[in-house]
């Protein structure tokens, strides 16, 4: 997969800046059940031990965890629907990012730093200072210029790749469903 050249990519960057900064839509819910396999789903249920039920975040362990189990911390991972549209070009390989949730909302850490609380559908979640970055199956399935768009300076602070949060309060959560900062 050659992928998107970076001057598209960053052409992109007015279209990305653009998203709804304390509003927006779910736009696609995926679940990890297995490593490498992913299930779209209309809605799913999130759970404070369990993140999105079905998806294998807590079997799955983490290199982030000094004892390599689940990082509570990355129990879920949101991305922008207008990043992935951008550079997967259908919605078809969007689960292949590996996010569970697609939203079109300004994730950028100066719109939602560490700390901040979403309501997506009826829970709420708190995002999380654990860095999100493109990695080597991110550039296999995308390309190398999607990888280093992602993990540019400009793309780390408007955290391009997505970021990583946890479920502070339970709840469901459907496509179509809004998401926006809790007061």
């Amino acid at each position: 997969m050659t992928g998107m050249s970076l001057p598209v990519l960053e052409a992109g960057l007015i279209h990305i800046a653009a998203a709804p900064a304390d509003r927006g839509v779910v736009e696609l819910i995926v679940c990890r059940p297995k490593k490498n396999e992913r299930a779209v789903l209309a809605q799913g249920e999130l759970s404070v031990g369990a993140g999105l039920a079905g998806d294998d975040w807590a079997k799955r362990g983490s290199w982030a965890s000094a004892d390599g189990k689940a990082h509570p911390d990355m129990q879920l991972n949101l991305m922008n629907s207008r990043v992935i549209a951008l550079i997967a070009e259908t919605q078809d390989r969007w689960p292949l990012a590996g996010d569970q949730f697609y939203v079109d909302l300004d994730l950028s850490a100066a719109n939602l730093p560490a700390g901040s609380c979403l309501v997506i559908g009826t829970a709420v979640i708190e995002v999380t200072a654990e860095p999100h970055l493109g990695c080597r199956k991110f550039s296999q399935r995308f390309g190398r210029d999607a990888m280093q768009f992602v993990n540019s300076m400009v793309g780390m602070a408007l955290n391009l790749r997505g970021i990583n949060a946890r479920v502070i309060e339970p709840g469901v959560v459907k496509t179509g469903d809004a998401i926006f900062k809790r007061s």
